[in-house]
């Protein structure tokens, strides 16, 4: 079985006028995320880790932002457009984790309601998607609640591929320590 990683970021502005979207989940406020799409930043983090883990480009290249197309889209309907293509290419999430880092608002209550609309998407069960939030203790445009961003790592896999007869563990030599030959000093061997 061969073992993909994805690593993604991303990272927008909060401005008056936008409704807030963080992982399909609207949240009540006066400032939302800037962006062409929704500007989910959790789920474009998701995105580009997807897309890293099956060798392809990035959201930007995948869904431009000039592409009137996408004006205003929701960003759970990029996802499940990436999940088909990397489904395409034989490919399955196994586990996804993510940081939010926000000042406002709290990620925790939003977990549940993240997941509810997350997993199905991603074909993971709830604890097959962790979701985090951190804030940025006061430091840097994060930090003064002009933005938010979101780190996302994916382990995906080709199912199917390089199977063959389990080793025992006995079998592994991996992580073996040499024992000493009898009659022998570990010194000799």
């Amino acid at each position: 079985m061969k073992y993909r990683i994805g690593l993604g970021y991303d990272l927008h502005r909060l401005v008056p006028g936008r409704k807030l979207v963080l992982g399909g989940v609207s949240v009540p406020g006066r400032l939302g995320l800037a962006g062409h799409s929704d500007a989910d930043v959790l789920v474009h983090a998701l995105i580009d880790a997807i897309l890293g883990a099956a060798g392809e480009g990035d959201i930007g290249r995948t869904f431009p932002n000039d592409d009137p197309a996408y004006a205003g889209a929701r960003s759970t309907d990029l996802l499940e457009a990436v999940m088909t293509k990397v489904r395409r290419k034989r490919l399955e999430i196994v586990h996804a984790d993510t940081v939010i880092v926000a000042e406002k608002p709290a990620v925790a209550p939003l977990v549940a309601a993240m997941k509810k609309i997350l997993c199905p998407i991603l074909g993971v069960s709830r604890d097959g998607l962790g979701i985090k939030g951190k804030t940025n203790e006061g430091v840097g445009i994060i930090g003064k609640s002009k933005a938010i961003a979101c780190w996302a790592v994916v382990l995906a896999r080709e199912p199917g591929t390089g199977r063959g007869p389990k080793k025992k563990a006995a079998e592994s030599s991996v992580g073996k320590i040499p024992r000493p030959v009898s009659g022998k000093k570990q010194a000799d061997i």
